[in-house]
């Protein structure tokens, strides 16, 4: 059944009475959204690789005054046991996952000033950091998903959203890369495009899969958030982008309670591109 949408005012927005699974909740986006997402009132299973007393205690204080409880969890994606415990753990506290919000992922960034052999060029990367990625961006994202589903599916209803990037979009352009003298010249390396690249079409497959048992499954490509990013990265970021500057983490968190609601309710197997315009020329 539908939800009812002929109210337009503010409630389609609101996540009461939703649980809200986040995995990478202490990253950069997820900490954030992890808020935005609690004001808005859902139960939040807030997950990451830490020790559960420095979840609770970062999100006791980040969404203090928030009235919806949340759940702390440790977890390693790459762990199919681990992840069957996240799992159980989340619904016998509240006893359904509504929404599943996969932001946990690695990118084998490399540093202005690396020495020579360690620049990301795809010749010489190496084979250690691209199956590292494979773990935790593909694997694990293939283990949280089929864990959250079978669970979604004796509940005959969930929302999936992942995490793409504009480069699962278009490839890098490496000129945004290049540190000025005396830096080493870079590239972005492979391992993070090749394996945000399957984010768009996993979503595809899983939307299509399990849209007649009531499972929507979405994700989100942003670009350029920035994270105390240096003065010559930002100067280039903003000659390329037609907004000509970087995403602040904040603006991320209206698309996410978007897809996380049922204001998004006839939405499947989209690709919601937050970058500034970087894919539009």
């Amino acid at each position: 059944m539908s939800p009812d949408m002929t109210d337009s005012g503010l409630d389609i927005f609101s996540l009461k009475g939703k649980t809200v699974l986040v995995t990478g909740a202490m990253g950069l986006i997820g900490s954030e959204t992890s808020a935005a997402l609690s004001a808005a009132g859902a139960e939040m299973v807030l997950v990451d690789q830490f020790p559960e007393d420095e979840i609770s205690a970062y999100f006791s204080k980040h969404i203090s005054g928030n009235e919806a409880p949340f759940l702390a969890v440790s977890a390693d994606i790459t762990d199919r046991d681990s992840v069957g415990s996240m799992t159980t753990r989340a619904v016998d506290r509240f006893g359904k996952i509504d929404v599943l919000l996969h932001l946990a992922a690695i990118d084998a960034k490399f540093d202005a000033d690396a020495p020579d052999g360690a620049d990301g060029r795809f010749e010489t990367f190496p084979l250690d950091l691209w199956q590292r990625s494979i773990d935790v961006n593909i694997t694990g994202t293939f283990n949280v998903t089929q864990s959250i589903c079978n669970q979604m599916l004796k509940q005959d209803s969930g929302n999936i959203i992942l995490t793409a990037s504009t480069y699962s979009l278009v490839g890098p352009n490496n000129d945004l890369y290049n540190a000025p003298p005396p830096g080493n010249p870079m590239v972005k390396p492979v391992d993070y495009v090749a394996t945000k690249s399957f984010i768009p079409n996993y979503t595809r497959y899983l939307a299509t899969h399990y849209a007649k048992q009531g499972i929507r499954v979405n994700c989100i490509a942003p670009h350029g958030v920035e994270n105390e990013n240096p003065d010559w990265f930002k100067e280039n970021f903003g000659k390329m982008s037609p907004m000509g500057r970087m995403s602040s983490v904040s603006e991320l968190n209206g698309p996410l309670v978007f897809l996380a609601s049922d204001a998004s309710s006839y939405m499947t197997g989209s690709t919601l591109v937050v970058d500034g315009g970087w894919t539009a020329w």
